[in-house]
């Protein structure tokens, strides 16, 4: 001990009727759980905070089902290499979780809390989650369909993805391990919502991302000063060279050694489009697809609400979204294969470039368990989607919710979505983070005189331009 912090261990000793000469007795630790019983000194953060009880229990294999305590793991050492994923007493949250307990919670993600794989009922908490579930009116006609809605993450707090629900409960879960320094592997996204978050939680950060991102994932990451590593590789290769440094340097990878924890924040968007819906399953989701783990952890969100009777069964048809220049799921199920071929990314939608996809697999069983399907667009398909969904609903999104509301639209044309199937879109991220991929498709503004003629005059040319478009869209 340094003399400063002898002198106030006495003061606080002699305070709580505890003898000073504890401080130089052999068991130390019995002195200091003396002083946490007094409330003298606190605990250290990390070692976890008031709790009404954890309701997950451990973490299980998904390919062979061994089973290991909650920590820091996410691959299946001892046996086979599979993933890992959370474990949960659904007796007890049959037991002890109802609509109106959820109702009464925080209105963020952490009114489902007791479905997250955190023990303490204080979260780190940035108001996420709870985003609107947009009834398409003008999408919808264009499409000719009777019941779609957009699920919009693109408001998300605090950095405008779905990214935030998963940070938010890895790191809220890296403090509880023990973590003081976070990071990530990220297409940009990830990397602003490890930042964000980290900041608020007084985490040390570090992200790394691909080198060739848009500035606006940059400057939304460094504005939170961590360290960022802009590695010049693709983002498999990012990936794989975090996994070495997580193995060196002891971090807490929000997806790499805490992804089993980190994943299940995806299940808050089947959480909340079930109660937005009034306690009901959609008949038919569209997300995005990168690494799988959003589109799967959305279905076990439903099934855990089933599971636990807060909504009734019903099959929901689960349909996945990739651009065709990074396409390695939608490849496998057009193929009819059981297995992911790696591909190198080559897309405008770097947000979901992921050549090499972890949950990929799972993805592609459950697309054809539920009867679902896995379509990809090109480049330009997805500037058209962004622009569809702008135009039609007032909604700016990134390439990955072009894509998939580009998706959507080939699927409606092919015949393959119901127009009364109640429909859901998943769009995961804003518009003002990728404006480069439209900057050079919306046209430039009309630079006019100070005058009503020069005024008159640039509207009929913008008048007579448009009836120009429409003739052509007719033709």
């Amino acid at each position: 001990m340094t003399t400063q912090t002898t002198e106030k261990t006495r003061t606080d000793l002699q305070a709580t009727d505890v003898q000073a000469t504890d401080v130089q007795a052999t068991d130390l630790q019995t002195t200091v759980a003396k002083l946490e019983k007094a409330q003298v000194i606190e605990k250290p953060a990390n070692t976890g905070e008031a709790t009404t009880g954890a309701t997950f229990e451990k973490l299980t294999c998904k390919e062979c089902g061994t089973e290991y305590d909650a920590k820091a793991l996410h691959v299946c050492e001892d046996v086979c290499f599979g993933p890992l994923e959370v474990s949960y007493d659904y007796e007890l949250l049959r037991r002890t979780v109802t609509r109106e307990t959820i109702q009464a919670g925080p209105n963020s993600i952490w009114r489902y809390r007791p479905f997250l794989p955190v023990a303490t009922d204080n979260p780190i908490d940035v108001g996420t989650g709870m985003t609107p579930l947009v009834k398409s009116h003008r999408l919808a006609r264009r499409l000719g369909l009777k019941n779609l809605y957009i699920k919009n993450d693109g408001v998300n707090m605090p950095t405008l993805s779905f990214k935030d629900r998963v940070v938010s409960v890895a790191l809220t879960r890296a403090k509880e391990l023990g973590f003081t320094t976070v990071s990530c592997a990220s297409t940009g996204n990830l990397a602003n919502s490890t930042a964000a978050i980290a900041a608020k939680a007084g985490l040390d950060c570090c992200v790394f991302i691909p080198s060739d991102l848009e500035a606006g994932k940059v400057l939304g990451t460094l504005i939170y000063s961590p360290t960022l590593m802009a590695v010049k590789g693709n983002y498999d290769q990012v990936n794989r060279l975090c996994s070495e440094v997580a193995n060196t340097h002891g971090w807490g990878f929000v997806n790499i050694n805490l992804r089993p924890y980190y994943s299940e924040g995806s299940k808050t968007l089947g959480f909340e489009v079930a109660e937005q819906l009034g306690w009901k399953l959609p008949d038919h989701i569209v997300a995005p697809l990168a690494s799988g783990s959003l589109y799967t952890k959305i279905y076990k969100g439903f099934q855990e609400f089933i599971k636990v009777g807060l909504v009734e069964d019903k099959p929901v048809r689960f349909s996945g979204a990739q651009a065709e220049g990074c396409s390695p799921i939608a490849q496998a199920f057009r193929e009819g294969r059981d297995f992911i071929a790696p591909v190198k990314p080559n897309t405008v939608a770097k947000s979901i470039a992921i050549g090499n996809p972890a949950d990929g697999i799972y993805a592609l069983e459950l697309a054809r368990k539920t009867n679902g399907n896995i379509e990809s667009v090109t480049d330009s398909e997805i500037i058209e989607g962004i622009k569809l969904l702008a135009e039609t609903e007032g909604i700016f999104t990134e390439t990955a919710g072009g894509t998939t509301v580009a998706v959507l639209k080939k699927l409606v044309e092919e015949g393959k979505i119901d127009p009364d199937e109640t429909t859901v879109v998943y769009i995961t991220g804003n518009g003002l983070k990728t404006q480069e991929a439209v900057q050079s498709d919306v046209g430039q503004p009309l630079t006019i005189e100070p005058k009503l003629s020069s005024f008159e005059q640039a509207l009929e040319r913008s008048r007579t331009l448009e009836r120009l478009e429409w003739q052509q869209v007719l033709v």
